[in-house]
């Protein structure tokens, strides 16, 4: 029985798995780096309200910009994008992703910290 409860117990995480694992997780201290390097193009993924009131410096708005994301980003198909939303619960930064991935970009990362963890670990944004 309690195989059966481990299987079961497997068989159900193994989609949430697969989902979390599809970008791989960049933390705030490499994400901070990157944008000081100037080798990262960062995407907010929470709506131009929230983008309005504050959004990690250099982030492009994904609502202003989805419609010609080519064009938003580098030549470089192996430039550093990240996406990001607001915590470790969204998965809203998936469209950004998503959409970088079809357009070819293999260097598609996500801050799971969000917003929400940027400003818990007191970085500064922009407005």
């Amino acid at each position: 029985m309690k195989k059966f409860l481990t299987t079961i117990l497997a068989l159900a995480a193994a989609p949430v798995m697969i989902f979390a694992g599809e970008f791989p997780d960049i933390s705030i201290a490499e994400l901070k780096k990157a944008i000081a390097d100037k080798k990262a193009v960062v995407i907010d993924v929470n709506g131009s309200e929230s983008y309005k009131s504050g959004h990690i410096p250099t982030a492009l708005n994904f609502s202003e910009v989805q419609a010609d994301l080519g064009a938003a980003l580098p030549k470089e198909k192996d430039a550093l994008v990240v996406a990001y939303c607001g915590g470790p619960s969204c998965n809203a930064y998936t469209r950004a992703a998503n959409a970088a991935t079809k357009l070819g970009y293999t260097n598609v990362k996500h801050l799971s910290a969000g917003i929400s963890g940027w400003l818990q670990a007191k970085e500064p944004t922009e407005k």
